[in-house]
């Protein structure tokens, strides 16, 4: 069986390296694997590659091809699946990210409860103005999806003694979470988040599923965090609200376009913090983890069950 691994143009840090690949070889011996990476290719039965390159390979010229394994976990940017060639597999490397994103929604919960978005503005004023702010510790913060990245932040916040809620499709329970709830019920539970993470993935159904009439319904103290994609709330509503100091502040790793483009008004919304996509990836074991899913997809398909990240194509993630 061939394998053929398509990495990022450039110096990319998260590039699979032949020694990436040799060593989870060795960590799940799978058998006879013929390998070509970034060259050659055609001939290949099984592809792997991020989104984004994928997305740049389209239409596919690989008439051998049956499964593609994405090394990312949103597959937003390829869809609709029209593309995928009947009877190929789409399975992502969901699992990867949980830990290094719990951390960053720790880090920015904290940012937000310390208001350190404006002190931040304060310091480029020059300007001495004290805030006095309470601990963590049984304060709420809603978490919209129970996935990989959701759950990682859940777990963080647990820690510091908040009270977590949940929501995703179902309202099914999740043991990470004090209680989840459906998405139907958000608008519900909106006026009394103190704190509001955006964990899920960007589909038809999730896409500015933060309106304006929905950030509305906010308190005016509450602190936001966006780790699943930029398209996921109103960003030209979110700057209204932060420029008119009727949100706490908020820290976003996810936008819409990527990159911010220069002069746009996100470069100058007080208190607003920005990062550029990095919340998720842990480049001392992003590979290593990856191949590992990969493999562990492999060995269920080759047997015939089904791969547990296989991409539910209608529901998009």
């Amino acid at each position: 069986m061939r394998v053929h691994i398509q990495n990022p143009p450039g110096d990319d840090p998260f590039a699979i390296t032949p020694a990436d690949w040799a060593a989870a070889r060795a960590r799940h011996a799978p058998g006879r694997l013929d390998l070509s990476i970034d060259t050659g290719g055609a001939d290949a039965e099984i592809l792997i590659a991020p989104p984004g390159v994928l997305a740049r390979m389209l239409p596919l010229a690989m008439p051998r091809l049956r499964l593609i394994f994405l090394t990312a976990a949103g597959p937003d940017r390829l869809m609709p699946f029209t593309w995928l060639p009947d009877g190929v597999l789409l399975v992502n490397n969901r699992g990867v990210h949980g830990r290094k994103v719990g951390e960053y929604i720790l880090m920015a919960l904290l940012m937000l409860a310390n208001a350190m978005p404006a002190y931040a503005a304060d310091q480029r004023a020059e300007r001495w103005q004290p805030r006095y702010t309470p601990s963590l510790r049984g304060r709420r913060v809603t978490i919209i999806g129970t996935g990989d990245l959701g759950s990682g932040g859940a777990r963080q916040a647990r820690h510091l003694g908040m009270r977590v809620t949940g929501i995703n499709t179902t309202g099914a329970a999740h043991p990470d979470f004090d209680r989840v709830l459906p998405v139907s019920a958000l608008d519900t539970v909106l006026p009394d988040s103190e704190f509001l993470v955006l964990a899920c993935p960007l589909t038809p159904a999730t896409r500015n599923l933060l309106h304006a009439d929905r950030l509305a319904r906010l308190p005016h103290s509450a602190g936001l965090v966006n780790v699943g994609r930029g398209a996921l709330w109103d960003q030209a509503a979110l700057c209204d609200r932060l420029t008119a100091g009727q949100l706490g502040g908020a820290v976003a790793d996810v936008f819409d376009p990527e990159p911010i483009p220069p002069g746009d008004r996100l470069w100058a919304t007080p208190n607003l913090v920005i990062t550029p996509h990095v919340a998720a990836d842990d480049p001392s074991s992003y590979n290593a983890d990856s191949l590992d899913l990969f493999f562990t997809n492999l060995a269920a398909w080759r047997t015939g069950a089904r791969p547990p990240n296989l991409v539910d194509l209608a529901r998009g993630y």
